[in-house]
């Protein structure tokens, strides 16, 4: 407990350091504020995004909300999707040896290079913003889905085995158990894409959301707004993330390793 005190305090200090560093430089003309923008700018700019809005009317709140339905729609869909067909393809070899070749493929095309594509089939509204989140989070769940059935203990399963367990009981009772510690790990990390993909989706055809926002700021060199925009999508990324670990702890005492490992 000490450990991690004195580790937040030196983190705390050196963030510190920085901005303070930044304001300095900039107040004495050695850095340009709308390229390194001081803590007293970015406090302005939050206070004007909190009153006003930018642009004008609409709030960091507004921006705040929007983004985080568009990334939850998203990533619920890809969750509900995901599970229930990697479980099935993870438990039948032959279903897993015909669709790796596909997997490995759509995983690895960029999803924001699919932004043209999605705009031309589905326009440039809600839906393709969606999808895109959708898109990006579906694959890395289901990879991790598939890969926390294969590579289940072989030893849990000669264990459920001795005692005659088999069939539709062991995949319920060892299988599924032992497989869910990799799927919240894979839950996690299809998260993180969500928060990557939506800051490119939000560019286009919106004026709401914190990629807009950033968009919006980068169009009127407002660098202080910019960089809001990114705190509050990390502050958001990172509390989310954290209300998934504390979850799996509670459901999933047993597979804390699992979960630190991932990070």
């Amino acid at each position: 407990m000490r450990q991690q005190l004195i580790q937040a305090l030196v983190a705390l200090l050196l963030i510190a350091a920085i901005l303070l560093g930044v304001e300095f430089g900039v107040r004495e003309g050695y850095l340009k504020a709308y390229e390194f923008p001081p803590a007293s700018r970015i406090a302005q700019g939050f206070v004007e995004l909190t009153t006003v809005g930018f642009p004008t009317g609409v709030t960091i709140w507004t921006h705040t909300f929007v983004t985080v339905m568009r990334i939850l729609k998203g990533y619920v869909a890809a969750i509900v999707i995901a599970v229930p067909l990697g479980l099935l393809i993870g438990a039948v070899p032959v279903l897993d040896k015909m669709t790796a070749p596909l997997i490995v493929f759509f995983r690895s095309v960029a999803t924001l290079s699919l932004l043209p594509l999605a705009i031309v089939w589905f326009g440039a509204g809600e839906l393709t913003k969606v999808i895109l989140i959708g898109y990006g989070c579906f694959w890395v769940m289901l990879s991790n889905v598939i890969a926390g059935v294969k590579y289940v203990d072989p030893a849990l399963i000669r264990a459920a085995r001795s005692f005659r367990v088999s069939g539709w009981t062991l995949y319920r009772e060892v299988v599924l158990p032992a497989a869910l510690p990799r799927m919240f790990a894979g839950a996690r990390v299809a998260l993180g894409v969500g928060f990557m993909v939506i800051v490119g989706a939000e560019m286009i055809g919106t004026i709401q959301g914190l990629g807009a926002l950033i968009m919006e700021a980068r169009s009127f060199y407002r660098s202080e707004i910019t960089v809001i925009g990114m705190l509050v999508i990390g502050v958001l990324g990172f509390l989310i993330s954290s209300g998934l670990a504390a979850f799996e702890r509670l459901l999933l005492p047993w597979g804390g390793g699992s979960s630190e490992a991932s990070r």
